[in-house]
C-alpha cells in the first residue's frame, strides 16, 4: 500500500467521528470470521483485536508489507502512544480480570486518562489510514467496551457475539498445544464471568446502538445477519461477495489469518462437538437469557432449514 493521496473522501474521514463496531463476548466465538466479512464492505475496516495494539507496540501480526505500512502510518498519527506500550493496559484496563485486581486501582487510575485519549486517537488514525468510517474491533473484553462507552470522540456500536458453549469450551481443549487451553471447569468459569460482565456492559448501552448476534445464526444466514449489523451501525454499504472474502490487514486475530488471504463462507459445517453434561448444566441459565435478550439478530426460516456453512480458505 502506497501513501494515501489527499482526496475529498480523505478529508471527510479526517473530519468525521469514526463509528467503532465493537465485538463483545468470549474468545473462540467466531469474531474473526465475522470481522473479515464486515471488513469486506465499503467504508468498513476490520482492525482485529485492537487491545493488542499496546502490547505489540503497534506492530501487526498479519497483512505482510501492506499491513506493516498501514499500521506504521497509524502509529505515526497517534501522539504519546509509546508511553502506554507494554502489557500494563491489558492487565489493568482491558482484560476481564482487571476488574478483580483491586490492588492495582491506583495504577489503573493513573493510566486511564492517557489510555482514553490515545485510544480515541487510535481509532481516528485507523479511519484516516484506511479511508473508512467504520472500524471493527474484535477485542472481546467487556472492560474495554466499558471504557469505549466513555469516549466522546467515537460513536460506539456494540455487538454481543455468542456461540454454543459446548463449542467454545471444546475449543480450549488442553490437548491442543497450538493455542491457549483451559480445563473443562476453568473454561466454563471463564465463559460465565465473561458473559456476566458482557451482559452488564451490553444492557447499559443504548438499545438502538447494540445487537446480540449468535454465531450459528451468522453461519446459517450471513447476508441477513450482516445486513442487520450494518443497518444498526448506520452503514448503507452493499453486502460483499461471501465466496471471496479478503482477510485484509488486521492487527491481531484468529490464527487462520496467517495462512489464508481469502476465505469463503460455503460448504457443510464441521462435525458437532461431543457434548459435556457439566457444560450443559453450568451454562443453562445463559441459554434462557440469550433467548430473551434484545435487540437480537434473527434468521429467515428458509436459512434456518439450510445446511450451515463454515469458513474455508479459498
Amino acid at each position: 500500500m502506497s501513501e494515501l493521496p489527499v482526496t475529498d473522501s480523505h478529508h471527510t474521514v479526517r473530519a468525521a467521528k469514526p463509528t467503532v463496531i465493537y465485538v463483545l463476548g468470549a474468545h473462540r466465538s467466531g469474531s474473526t470470521v465475522l470481522g473479515v466479512a464486515l471488513g469486506n464492505c465499503e467504508e468498513v475496516f476490520f482492525a482485529g483485536e485492537l487491545n493488542a495494539w499496546f502490547s505489540r507496540s503497534g506492530v501487526p501480526s498479519f497483512g505482510g508489507e501492506e499491513g506493516e505500512r498501514l499500521w506504521r502510518q497509524v502509529s505515526d498519527e497517534v501522539a504519546g502512544a509509546q508511553e502506554l506500550f507494554g502489557h500494563a493496559t491489558q492487565l489493568y484496563i482491558d482484560r476481564s480480570l482487571a476488574v478483580f485486581r483491586m490492588h492495582r486501582r491506583l495504577t489503573r487510575r493513573r493510566l486511564l486518562p492517557r489510555y482514553r485519549r490515545v485510544t480515541q486517537d487510535l481509532y481516528r488514525a485507523i479511519a484516516l489510514a484506511s479511508c473508512s468510517r467504520f472500524i471493527v474491533d474484535t477485542s472481546h473484553y467487556p472492560p474495554r467496551a466499558r471504557e469505549l462507552q466513555k469516549m466522546p470522540g467515537i460513536d460506539l456500536f456494540l455487538l454481543f457475539l455468542v456461540r454454543d458453549p459446548q463449542d467454545i469450551v471444546a475449543s480450549f481443549d488442553p490437548r491442543d498445544e497450538t493455542s491457549g487451553s483451559k480445563g473443562l471447569f476453568s473454561a466454563n468459569v471463564y465463559l460465565w464471568v465473561t458473559y456476566l460482565l458482557s451482559l452488564i456492559v451490553f444492557l447499559r448501552h443504548p438499545r438502538e446502538r447494540r445487537l446480540l448476534v449468535r454465531h450459528e445464526h451468522f453461519l446459517a444466514d450471513p447476508r441477513g445477519v450482516l445486513r442487520a449489523i450494518l443497518d444498526g451501525a448506520g452503514c448503507d454499504a452493499e453486502l460483499p461477495d461471501l465466496s471471496a472474502l479478503h482477510t485484509g490487514c488486521p492487527l491481531q486475530g484468529n490464527r487462520f489469518l496467517k495462512t489464508s488471504r481469502v476465505i469463503t463462507l460455503r460448504g457443510p459445517g464441521p462435525p458437532r462437538t461431543r457434548r459435556s453434561r457439566l457444560t450443559a448444566v453450568i451454562q443453562w441459565p445463559w441459554r434462557l437469557i440469550f433467548e430473551r435478550l434484545r435487540p437480537a439478530s434473527s434468521i429467515s426460516r428458509r436459512a434456518a432449514d439450510a445446511p450451515m456453512p463454515a469458513p474455508r480458505a479459498a
